[in-house]
């Protein structure tokens, strides 16, 4: 996992935020083990796992998106943070990834509050009401297709709800960037700020994490 600071001081943070779970520790095991190493460190770190449902909990959030499910790490911090009743909608294009995340959905008993579509995200937000009563997203997904799923969740967002967008610095490429990937983030990193619709901050975690509020 990309660490902005250095691997001390990432490991004094991770000694200093809530610990994962055996669950969370046993999935992240097992996507380190069965997956090539290039895709294993696509997961979440368990301090921005911890950071998701702190998020989730703050916020009384009821109804939540997530763009980019991969193994399922997030998909179960944010559902744990949930309130009572609510729902996660996860997107995703992978049933081999998927698969792992259904299973260890079941295991934490949180089948019932998560729903899965598998399809291209951006046709997924587009088919959902344009009426604004998302509380919460989280995206990590696909990078050249962040500056749509931003929009199609900001427009979605009830006023107050927040959006976190993960992997925001690339590795620090976004001070220059060369590929299309970083080309795109770094575009909607300069977007955010200027847009009037939202209040934003950016925070130095792992590969860096957006959170992005909807104004009243």
């Amino acid at each position: 996992m990309t660490q902005i600071l250095g691997p001390g001081i990432g490991e004094y943070l991770l000694a200093h935020s809530e610990p994962a779970d055996d669950l969370l520790r046993e999935l992240a095991a097992e996507t380190r083990a069965s997956l090539p190493a290039e895709f294993a460190g696509m997961q979440i770190g368990a301090d921005e796992g911890a950071l998701l449902t702190l998020l989730v909990k703050l916020t009384g959030v009821r109804y939540a998106v997530e763009v980019g499910v991969f193994t399922g790490y997030s998909s179960i911090c944010i559902a744990r943070g949930l309130q009572p009743g609510g729902r996660l909608l996860a997107c995703d294009v992978s049933p081999e990834w998927t698969k792992v995340a259904r299973e260890y959905w079941v295991r934490a008993g949180l089948d019932d509050r998560i729903e899965l579509r598998l399809a291209p995200a951006v046709e997924t937000l587009r088919a959902l009401s344009p009426e604004p009563v998302i509380d919460f997203a989280f995206v990590d997904a696909d990078k050249i297709g962040y500056p749509q799923y931003y929009e199609e969740l900001v427009t979605r967002l009830r006023p107050g709800g927040l959006l976190a967008l993960d992997n925001v610095l690339r590795g620090g490429r976004v001070l220059a960037p060369a590929e299309p990937a970083d080309r795109a983030i770094a575009g909607l990193n300069d977007r955010i700020v200027r847009d009037a619709r939202v209040e934003s901050v950016m925070l130095p975690v792992r590969d860096g994490v957006t959170l992005v509020r909807k104004r009243d």
